[in-house]
């Protein structure tokens, strides 16, 4: 082995594909657990409306279950590499938009979270989901 492959460790770019279905199947659990309550719980749906009131966002009683339907579904598309891409855009603009209406005010660290969904969900869109992934049985370039 070189320096330059001990340094650089190409060897493990073999493995990527894998590093995407678990980052796929991690995130896409966390979203969906993320969300669950708001789903099986009227109340908490009422709670996540009025939090969303309360920091200034417009029709908050329509945005409240939009904003958990979004997250649901990406995470279920991530789950399956299902239409991955589109998944990754929708996730980072979620955040983002997390990101500017509510989690700015609370400093970097309490950010963090969001601000790595909005990471994860770029590179997903970008790099796309690896070969482990639904989109790669429809087109292999998708993977």
């Amino acid at each position: 082995m070189s320096i330059a492959s001990w340094i650089t460790l190409p060897q493990l770019s073999r493995a990527g594909d894998a590093a995407l279905l678990l980052t796929r199947l991690s995130v896409g659990a966390f979203l969906i657990w993320g969300v669950w309550d708001n789903i099986t719980s009227a109340e908490h749906m009422a709670r996540f409306a009025a939090f969303l009131k309360q920091f200034g966002f417009p029709a908050p009683t329509l945005m409240a279950p939009l904003g958990v339907a979004v997250q649901f579904i990406c995470g279920a598309l991530f789950i399956a590499g299902f239409a991955t891409r589109w998944a990754g855009l929708l996730c980072a603009l979620n955040f983002l938009i997390a990101i500017v209406m509510v989690d700015q005010h609370a400093g970097l660290r309490a950010a963090y979270p969001a601000w790595s969904l909005v990471a994860i969900g770029l590179l997903l869109a970008t790099v796309g989901p690896g070969r482990y992934a639904a989109d790669a049985r429809i087109t292999p370039e998708a993977g």
